[in-house]
């Protein structure tokens, strides 16, 4: 292939990859409903989780974080550029939040996330899961343990890297978290918003 051309098919081939709906995959391999119609109607690992299947719902949140780091980890690999890798990062990233496959309405990018922060930095995506994780694990929350690691991800990006192409990568990716779950943080607010584990009820 030109060289001049590989860039911009890794970030067409990164969001086509992103665009896959592993939550709709998942449940249909396990012969659940189709995870768009009950719960917040969110193609996610969680909603999935509400289901009751736990299988499914780990199998969802491995294909989400794994499209997330695999299109990272092949652009590091093939040495591309920092601007490139950023680039495809943020393709992948909203592969997920807006697939093709899905009419444009996809998940909330969580886990994808995760995998992209994984693949860029260890540190990084192990500082962020500690956030979410210890987050959740106090509140049963998934969404405010989303809303506080996609918060502090940016400051410890800025920690490790300054003000790079791969920080202001991450900030993008911060900003369409907390907007995608803004009617989470409005519902946290109202003492409305399920918890990790509650039982699904029609969307």
């Amino acid at each position: 292939m030109d060289s001049s051309l590989l860039v911009p098919a890794a970030i067409v081939g990164a969001y086509l990859l992103g665009s896959v709906p592993f939550a709709v995959i998942c449940s249909r391999l396990f012969g659940l409903a189709d995870p768009r119609s009950y719960g917040s109607g969110n193609p996610g690992a969680t909603n999935v989780l509400r289901s009751g299947n736990k299988a499914a719902a780990v199998l969802t949140l491995l294909g989400d974080g794994a499209k997330g780091w695999l299109a990272v980890f092949l652009a590091q690999h093939y040495m591309l550029s920092n601007v490139a890798i950023g680039l495809i990062a943020l393709a992948v990233f909203f592969g997920h939040l807006f697939p093709i496959f899905l009419k444009f309405k996809g998940g909330k990018g969580v886990a994808t996330a995760a995998g992209v922060l994984l693949a860029l930095d260890w540190l990084l995506g192990v500082g962020v899961l500690g956030l979410w994780l210890l987050t959740v694990l106090f509140s049963r929350y998934s969404s405010l343990g989303a809303l506080i690691a996609a918060a502090g991800a940016p400051m410890l990006a800025a920690m490790m890297w300054g003000g790079s192409f791969l920080m202001l990568t991450v900030g993008v990716i911060s900003m369409a978290l907390i907007s995608k779950h803004w009617q989470n943080l409005q519902r946290l607010l109202t003492g409305t918003e399920p918890k990790v584990g509650s039982k699904k009820k029609p969307k």
